[in-house]
């Protein structure tokens, strides 16, 4: 009887169980509108899944969840980003961040019937730089909206203002604010979208074109808890009442050099996690009640004019995890009071006119560093034995300092370095081979000091990872080895100036993504050999083979091969033949002091981008093209000294004319000096040496205001100029 009993009060209990279950299902998961369904999927057929139109490291396409089950409109509350209410079962949310979503938006979207959204997340997506469609202001309800980084560009339709329920708008962009392809702020101005928008909590705004000062309209906002306008172009005043916001937690105005203001007295009930104003035009000194901010987390300080001496109150900011002081005005000593702040992982105070000293890091503090950054700042001694306690160091720059001494052989055991910059500094001693312990490093510099050693290049390419190695301009000897492929580093940076090199390094032969290599003050002789044209030929931009015994090419090229070069110096060699033809990409070129002969090559003139031009000093003959002065409104200078060009100078100076700097002496250049040359308006000093004149005589017109039939003749001494200016030293210009 007891048995049957249990048994039937087990039945009922599953029974209820499976009634609550149900009741938990349909709860969960209520059945859509069937008008919102269409809606979806009609905005799903919109766009193409690419799975290049997100970064995020979560994304994941949410939309191939979004199908018809059993032939049904009703099942979309399931669907991936979807969000019902479980009353009604509108749609009420839609997160659809980080869908690898591409295509456009515009105001007849099905998006825009969905009027009960309360939450509508469109982040990280690519909506192929279409505008945001005005009729967003239809949905009345929405309390959250972001459409952050995702592709929209132009300007931003005052409709939002109108969404007044709004607690969270961000529309924060990655993009350049210099590129045509980002957000901005003009009708509506910043003032005008937030004035209605009286409950924000969160307010991200950071990349938009705002172009504007700061209204102090923002201040009224007494919910704020997130305000986040970097690199804006913001300018004018910073209100200082957007301090005193009861609720502020982050406050972020980075990037905007033309905003101005001051640290205000902090008060003690303030709830600011993170206060950030790099790169603003800010001022003053660091208030000493900055040590109220007892809840602080992240202070970014740097790159602004803040000056005077580092307050004491600093070390009470025991929350801190992120400090950066750097590229300031700050002087006078570091305060020992910071060895509180055990916190801290990333700390940046370099830059600054701290007094010369010791690096400032107390024994058995800051453990949890894990960057540290402390370069310009008048530093001496050697490396303390205190930085050897910092075992979860990854990032370390003291570079332009007078810190001496050797690399210590227990710096080896800061094993989770990445980032080691040493330059510029007065080390010396062999570098050390254990060196090669540290197999995360990517990035190490040690150029510019005095360290002295035979050293095998093959030895760093046993770092896996290294991307960049500067061992330039120091005591030391490179020696190469004839390296193979195998495992080598695929390197962005390879500097070694000054290194004793005789050839060419074989590990250039495996390297395809090299940016920037110098060679430069070696001792390599001969031909440039064929395969260096192939190494990197993607992605090489600066290449610096100045002052070697380089003679020519092995194969010479119609043009240099590097298609994406910027800057090329071959200063100071031995070259002979023809001139070699930088790439259209090409910014500087620079070739003089060599031997080469010929004309100035046609293609020279082709779609290039020059902005400095250093033919100087060679064997070039024939006439100057006119392409060259036609070219003057990229043009910035032209050096063509110390040649044999003949005829008369082009006549083909631009009305935009940039140029700051043109010398044209020591050739056999003659005729009259061309009236477009006026047209060079920065140009501020013009000479010449007519045969009847002394060598420091010279023809001058400050910024060639004047018509050139008023050019005066007077002594160099008498023509000064710190700025730009014109040499024609030599030849048979006419001057009248």
């Amino acid at each position: 009887m007891d048995s049957c009993l249990n048994l039937r009060a087990y039945l009922i209990l599953c029974c209820f169980n499976l009634v609550i279950l149900t009741y938990s299902s349909s709860s969960t998961q209520p059945l859509c509108h069937e008008n919102e369904s269409r809606a979806l999927l009609q905005f799903k057929h919109n766009f193409v899944i690419n799975k290049f139109a997100s970064v995020g490291p979560s994304a994941y396409p949410k939309l191939e969840s979004w199908k018809l089950l059993d032939g049904k409109n009703n099942g979309c509350c399931s669907w991936d980003g979807v969000e019902c209410d479980h009353d009604t079962g509108h749609v009420i949310g839609l997160d659809l961040s980080s869908s690898f979503l591409h295509g456009s938006i515009n105001s007849n979207n099905s998006l825009f019937t969905l009027v009960n959204l309360r939450s509508l997340n469109l982040a990280d997506n690519e909506f192929n730089f279409s505008e945001i469609p005005s009729r967003i202001g239809h949905l009345f309800k929405l309390t959250s909206l972001n459409l952050s980084k995702s592709g929209f560009f132009g300007q931003i339709p005052s409709e939002i203002s109108s969404l007044s329920k709004l607690v969270i708008l961000d529309l924060s962009s990655e993009i350049d604010l210099y590129s045509e392809s980002h957000l901005k702020l003009g009708k509506p101005s910043l003032r005008d979208l937030v004035q209605n928008l009286t409950n924000l909590k969160v307010l991200d705004l950071s990349m938009v074109n705002i172009s504007s000062s700061m209204p102090s309209v923002l201040s009224n906002i007494s919910s704020l808890t997130t305000l986040n306008l970097e690199g804006c172009l913001l300018y004018g005043e910073f209100p200082m009442e957007i301090f005193r916001l009861p609720q502020l937690q982050i406050l972020n105005v980075a990037g905007n050099e033309n905003l101005t203001g001051s640290l205000p007295e902090f008060q003690s009930n303030s709830h600011l996690k993170s206060l950030i104003f790099q790169g603003t035009g800010f001022y003053g000194k660091l208030p000493g009640s900055i040590g109220r901010l007892e809840s602080l987390v992240y202070l970014d300080l740097s790159q602004t004019s803040l000056s005077g001496t580092l307050t004491s109150p600093l070390g009470n900011l025991t929350r801190l995890s992120f400090l950066f002081l750097n590229d300031c005005k700050f002087s006078g000593q570091v305060p020992s009071s910071l060895a509180n702040l055990s916190q801290l992982t990333e700390f940046g105070i370099g830059n600054n006119d701290f007094d010369a000293g010791p690096l400032p890091l107390p024994p058995g503090k800051l453990l949890k560093l894990t960057r540290l950054s402390a370069r310009r700042m008048n530093l001496q001694g050697e490396i303390p034995l205190s930085l050897a306690n910092l075992t979860q160091l990854s990032y370390l720059s003291v570079r332009v300092n007078d810190l001496v001494g050797k690399i210590p052989l227990w710096f080896m055991n800061l094993t989770l370095l990445t980032v080691v910059d040493l330059s510029q500094n007065h080390f010396h001693g062999t570098i050390p081979r254990s060196i090669t312990q540290l197999k995360r490093l990517d990035f190490l510099s040690l150029h510019s000091n005095s360290f002295t050693d035979i050293v095998e290049l093959d030895m760093f390419m046993k770092l896996p990872n290294l991307v960049l190695l500067q061992l330039g301009i120091n005591n030391l000897t490179v020696l190469d080895k004839n390296s193979t492929n195998g495992t080598l580093p695929k390197l962005d940076i390879l500097g070694l100036a000054s290194c004793n090199l005789v050839e060419f390094p074989s590990i250039l032969r495996f390297q395809d993504e090299l940016q920037a290599l110098t060679l430069n003050n070696n001792k390599i002789r001969g031909e440039i050999p064929i395969w260096m044209w192939n190494s990197s030929k993607e992605t090489m931009e600066y290449v610096d083979f100045s002052q070697n015994f380089l003679t020519g090419f092995e194969q010479q090229q119609a043009v240099i091969p590097w298609r994406f070069l910027i800057v090329f110096n071959l200063d100071s060699n031995k070259l002979q033949g023809s001139l070699p033809v930088p790439p259209p990409s090409t910014v500087i070129y620079i070739v003089r002091e060599n031997a080469l002969t010929g004309v100035i090559p046609p293609l020279m003139c082709h779609k290039n981008s020059l902005r400095m031009v250093d033919l100087s000093d060679n064997n070039l003959n024939g006439t100057i093209p006119s392409c060259l002065a036609s070219s003057s409104e990229d043009l910035l200078m032209l050096n063509l000294s110390g040649n044999s060009f003949q005829g008369s100078i082009p006549s083909t100076f631009t009305m935009n004319c940039q140029l700051l700097m043109i010398d044209l002496g020591q050739n056999q250049l003659q005729g009259p000096v061309p009236k477009s040359l006026a047209n060079c308006a920065m140009l501020e000093c013009v000479g010449t040496l007519p045969e009847n004149f002394g060598r420091e005589q010279v023809l001058c017109q400050h910024a060639l205001a004047e018509p050139l039939h008023t050019h005066r003749l007077c002594g160099g001494k008498d023509c000064k100029t710190d700025g730009p200016s014109l040499i024609l030293e030599t030849g048979r210009v006419d001057h009248r």
